[in-house]
């Protein structure tokens, strides 16, 4: 049995080493049960446990196993709620990084269902189907619309990917058309600048919520770039394809790493995009490429509330337009998974409204809960979501992940919108569509 998370270690894909490991902090977690609301992992996990008598999660079948990783969809909750990780105890566990581990087995012995093989090569081409479908947008979003039709239902049998669940559409035209081909207007006189790295679901879907970052940005004297770098790959790290993601992550790290030498920091509007940069390049490519993009990633409301809080330096919160008195901010998983605070929550305080903060999960990760296979348990935890997001009132829902926002439109019929979008609406800058 090898404790080891480094994927270039001899053993990390050898599958009897790993199914001993999994009962080894199977045991751990049955006996401290403090995840067993985090996510599916841990009911299945300790359900199969007690069916033989609840002592040793060795005598788990390696199906009960598997059944344990495919419910995980590495939102880190586990890990921050954990006693025992490798920072705190002697037993060394982290358990997003096992499943990870666990799920790169599944996949290189041809475990992972074809259907789940299969939605993964539809969902994890970020670039080339977002490159078609905002180019045929509105073929493409006549396709994907409607949950629960004909055609969805078709994609379903062949791709794997839900009939389902409500997809965001395509944009006619891509965040870095639009920012090759606009005006460069900065509001006050340049004293920083950064590189937006706009993610997959910004660069062809939500395009509104980059146009209205580099509007904020340069409204508080921030020069905005484009980052050369593409899709950061964690779809392919997720699904345990980690040939693929490491080819991305080299070639993605180099790429950031370049821009960050010239004199920028790196911008980054998704979180799971930014937790993949600040932890999973180091993890999987390592080097000085890697670690400089970690030192210079910042979350997009992360950074601008460094620039507030720096000596003598302060955002514009001269909001003269639309400033709501409450709003409801929904913390997505991975955006707590980098413990740098709730900065989209104090950047919207700015403002002077008053904020609700709800940390329930979405039941959404890159491609987990988009997938048939998942979808019966994401859509329960998007309720729970939606449930509580309707306890707390705001006239106004906000959240950083389009993902976790897409989920909630999907369950409340009411668009969440992105912190900085907030607080773009509230300087008065009209949205473009």
């Amino acid at each position: 049995m090898t404790i080891t998370y480094d994927p270039a270690h001899p053993e990390y894909l050898d599958e009897a080493d790993i199914r001993n490991e999994l009962s080894r902090v199977f045991d751990v977690c049955h006996r401290c049960r403090r995840c067993i609301d985090k996510c599916d992992s841990f009911p299945s996990m300790f359900a199969a446990i007690d069916r033989r008598g609840g002592e040793d999660a060795g005598l788990m079948t390696p199906v009960e196993q598997d059944r344990v990783v495919e419910a995980c969809l590495q939102c880190q909750q586990c890990r921050l709620a954990c006693p025992y990780t490798p920072a705190l105890h002697e037993l060394r566990i982290d358990f997003p990084r096992l499943m990870l581990r666990a799920e790169a087995m599944m996949r290189a012995n041809v475990i992972t269902s074809p259907r789940t093989r299969s939605a993964t090569q539809v969902l994890a081409r970020t670039d080339t189907v977002g490159a078609l479908g905002s180019a045929t947008a509105s073929l493409a979003n006549r396709m994907i619309a409607k949950p629960g039709s004909l055609t969805r239902r078709l994609l379903a049998v062949t791709t794997g990917v839900s009939a389902v669940r409500l997809l965001p559409p395509y944009a006619r035209q891509r965040f870095s058309t639009w920012f090759r081909r606009r005006p460069r207007v900065m509001a006050g006189e340049r004293a920083r600048s950064v590189t937006v790295f706009p993610t997959c679901l910004v660069e062809y879907r939500a395009t509104e919520i980059g146009k209205d970052l580099v509007k904020v940005y340069e409204r508080n004297g921030i020069e905005c770039e484009v980052s050369g770098a593409r899709c950061c790959g964690a779809p392919w790290l997720h699904a345990g394809e980690l040939r693929r993601f490491v080819e991305v992550a080299t070639r993605n790290a180099a790429v950031l790493a370049d821009e960050i030498r010239r004199g920028t920091d790196v911008v980054v509007p998704q979180p799971t995009c930014s937790y993949v940069l600040r932890n999973d390049y180091v993890d999987h490519v390592g080097g000085p490429d890697a670690e400089l993009v970690a030192a210079h990633t910042f979350d997009a409301a992360e950074y601008l509330m460094n620039v507030h809080l720096d000596d003598g330096a302060a955002l514009d919160t001269m909001f003269n337009g639309d400033t709501p008195d409450h709003i409801t901010y929904h913390a997505p998983c991975h955006l707590r998974a980098q413990e740098i605070g709730l900065r989209s929550r104090d950047l919207l305080k700015l403002t002077g409204a008053e904020v609700t903060v709800v940390q329930q999960c979405s039941g959404v990760g890159v491609t987990w809960g988009l997938r048939v296979a998942d979808e019966e348990a994401s859509i329960r935890r998007g309720k729970a979501l939606a449930d509580e997001i309707e306890r707390a009132g705001g006239e106004v829902v906000a959240g950083d992940c389009h993902r976790a926002n897409t989920a909630i439109l999907e369950q409340l019929g009411r668009r969440a919108h992105h912190p900085i979008q907030v607080i773009a609406r509230a300087y008065g800058i009209p949205e473009e569509d």
